[in-house]
C-alpha cells in the first residue's frame, strides 16, 4: 500500500512537469539557464525530446491551486499596504478618513471663495451704508452678494481651476485607494484570519507573525522559500532606510547658515515630497523600484548622471515656482483654519516643543517603523522638555513677566467691566484688546520658567539620550552649554517654528 500510495505521488508530481524549449535567442550564459532533468515525461517510457542530449523541464504551478495572493509583483508596496491598513484601524476608517478629507477641501475652498467674494465688507464694517439705513442690526442677507463665477477676480478664478483640478486627481486616487486596500481587507480576512472587529486588539508583531506563516500557503515572495520579519522590514522601509542614511549623512543640503539665526535646519512636508520626487518616483529617479540603478553605479556615467539629475532639478524646481502662488496660499489657509480653533483656546500651544521633521529622520534607527520610532521619542518628550526648559533667557524671563502683568492687568480690567456692564463689549476694538492680551499673557507664559525647576542638565540629558539613542562625543560633559541646547533644539522645536517652516515651505522649496 505505502509502495502504491508514494507511486501514485510521484505520478502526479511528474505530471505537473512539462517540456521546456529554450529560446533560440535566449541567454548565452549556461549559469542562467533553468534546471534540466533527463528523461521523457510520463515516467520514461515515451520518446525523449532534445536539448543538445538532454531535456529541460520547468515546474508549473497548476492554476486552481494557486493563492490570489501567490507571486506578488510588488511585495514592497504590497506590504507597506498591510503595515499602513494596520496602523490606520482597518478599511473603513481609512475610507471614510479619504472621504472627509475630500469633504474638508471642497470645504475649505468654497469658504475661502465665499469669504473673498461673496461678502459686502463696506457693509460689513459699516464704512458705505445703504441710505435708508435707520440704525439697527445688519442681517446676513443683506451683506452677502450673488456672484458668478465669470465676475470674480481673474485670481480666484485660477484658484478655483487648480483645486478643482486638484480635487479630481485626489478623487482618481481615491478611488484607486478603495479598490487597492479592499484587496488588503480581504487579505487580512481570509489569509491572516484577522477580521475587521478585532484590528484594534491585534499588535503589529501578530500581523507580522501570521504575515511570515502566510508566506508557506500563499507564496507571496516567488524569490524565497520563507519569509522573516527582517525581509518584511526591508520591503516595507527600503526608501526610507535611503533617506535615513542620507541625512545621517549629511548628503542632502538641509543645513544652512543663516544671518542672525546661525546654523537652521529646514526640512518642510513639501520640501521631503519633492525630494522623494526626485530620488524615488519621478521617472529619471536614481533609484528605481528596488535599487540604485545600474548606471549610476558606474563611474564613467557620472558627470553626464550628474548634469542629468541637475537638469531635471531646475525643472522640478520652476514648477514649484510656477505653482507657489497657489500653494503659498493653501497653506496659509490650511494653517490658519486648523489653528486657529487650537491658538484661540491655548494661545501657549505654538509654545509647546514637537519633533522636527528633520529630527525623526536623523534619530530614527534603520529598519524603524514608524509607531515604533513614535514610541521612543515619546519617551523621550517629558525630558527633552525639562532640559531645554532649563536654558530659558534670564532676560527673555524678566521682559516676558513685565508683559503677562501690564496684559494680565489690562485684561482683569476688562473683564470686570464686562461683569458689571455687558455694554462694554460694544465698544469699538475692547473685544480685541481683550483677546490680544489674553494672547500676550499666554505667550509669556512660555518664557517663564517653572519656579521649582531644579538646574541638572546632565541627569536630564542622560534621561533624553536614554530614548533617543543620539550622543555625539561633544556632548560629554557639556550638557550644561548652549551649543549643545542649540543642537538639540534642531531636533526637537517649538510648534510656532514648526509652523513657521510649513508656511514658508512653497517659497523655500523651489
Amino acid at each position: 500500500m505505502t509502495y502504491q500510495g508514494l507511486k501514485s505521488d510521484l505520478d502526479v508530481l511528474q505530471s505537473s512537469y512539462q517540456p521546456y524549449r529554450d529560446d533560440p535567442g535566449g541567454s548565452d550564459s549556461e549559469d542562467e539557464s533553468p534546471p534540466q532533468f533527463q528523461g521523457g515525461p510520463g515516467g520514461g517510457g515515451g520518446a525523449e525530446m532534445p536539448y543538445g542530449d538532454q531535456e529541460v523541464m520547468i515546474h508549473m504551478v497548476p492554476e486552481q491551486g494557486k493563492s490570489k495572493w501567490s507571486h506578488i509583483d510588488d511585495l514592497d508596496s504590497f506590504f507597506s499596504k498591510v503595515y499602513d491598513y494596520h496602523q490606520k484601524h482597518g478599511f473603513t476608517v481609512m475610507m471614510l478618513q479619504e472621504t472627509l478629507e475630500l469633504i474638508q477641501f471642497i470645504f475649505v475652498v468654497f469658504f475661502t471663495v465665499f469669504m473673498a467674494e461673496c461678502i459686502n465688507y463696506p457693509l460689513l464694517f459699516k464704512d458705505n451704508l445703504p441710505t435708508d439705513y435707520h440704525g439697527g442690526k445688519i442681517t446676513i442677507s443683506e451683506i452677502i452678494l450673488t456672484v458668478s463665477f465669470s465676475q470674480m477676480r481673474f485670481f480666484t478664478q485660477v484658484f478655483v481651476f487648480i483645486s478643482v483640478l486638484f480635487w479630481l486627481t485626489r478623487l482618481i486616487v481615491v478611488i484607486y485607494h478603495v479598490f487597492q486596500f479592499w484587496d488588503i481587507k480581504c487579505f487580512y480576512n481570509s489569509a491572516l484570519k484577522i477580521p475587521d472587529s478585532s484590528l484594534d486588539s491585534v499588535t503589529w508583531w501578530e500581523v507580522q507573525k501570521r504575515l511570515v506563516a502566510a508566506q508557506a500557503e500563499h507564496m507571496m515572495c516567488i524569490h524565497k522559500q520563507e519569509l522573516t520579519p527582517l525581509d518584511v522590514y526591508h520591503r516595507i522601509l527600503r526608501f526610507n532606510n535611503y533617506m535615513v542614511a542620507m541625512i545621517n549623512k549629511s548628503l542632502l543640503p538641509l543645513k544652512f547658515n543663516v544671518p542672525i539665526l546661525g546654523d537652521y535646519v529646514f526640512l518642510s512636508t513639501g520640501l521631503r515630497f519633492n525630494l522623494e520626487l526626485i530620488l524615488f518616483k519621478s521617472p529619471w529617479a536614481p533609484f528605481n523600484q528596488w535599487h540604485l540603478r545600474e548606471d549610476y553605479k558606474r563611474v564613467n556615467r557620472r558627470k553626464e548622471l550628474a548634469d542629468s539629475l541637475k537638469t531635471h532639478i531646475l525643472i522640478l524646481g520652476c514648477v514649484n515656482l510656477v505653482l507657489m502662488p497657489v500653494i503659498l496660499l493653501w497653506q496659509i489657509l490650511y494653517s490658519f483654519f486648523n489653528y486657529a480653533e487650537v491658538i484661540k483656546r491655548e494661545p501657549g500651544s505654538l509654545g509647546i516643543r514637537k519633533w522636527s521633521l528633520y529630527g525623526r529622520y536623523y534619530l530614527r534607527h534603520f529598519n524603524e517603523l514608524e509607531h515604533e520610532l513614535s514610541a521612543r521619542l515619546s519617551r523621550a518628550y517629558k525630558p527633552a522638555t525639562y532640559y531645554m526648559d532649563i536654558f530659558v533667557s534670564p532676560l527673555a524671563t524678566v521682559i516676558a513677566r513685565n508683559v503677562a502683568f501690564i496684559c494680565g492687568s489690562v485684561l482683569a480690567v476688562l473683564l470686570l467691566l464686562t461683569v458689571w456692564d455687558e455694554d462694554v463689549l460694544n465698544v469699538e476694538h475692547v473685544l480685541t484688546i481683550m483677546t490680544v492680551c489674553g494672547a500676550c499673557v499666554a505667550g509669556a507664559r512660555v518664557f517663564i520658567p517653572d519656579e521649582n525647576l531644579v538646574f541638572c542638565p546632565e541627569k536630564t540629558l542622560t534621561q533624553v539620550i536614554a530614548h533617543i539613542h543620539y550622543f555625539p562625543v561633544q556632548w560629554r560633559g557639556e550638557a550644561h552649554t548652549y551649543s549643545v541646547m542649540a543642537e538639540l533644539d534642531m531636533l526637537f522645536r517649538y510648534t510656532a517654528m514648526y509652523l513657521i517652516d510649513e508656511v514658508l515651505s512653497p517659497v523655500v522649496t523651489p
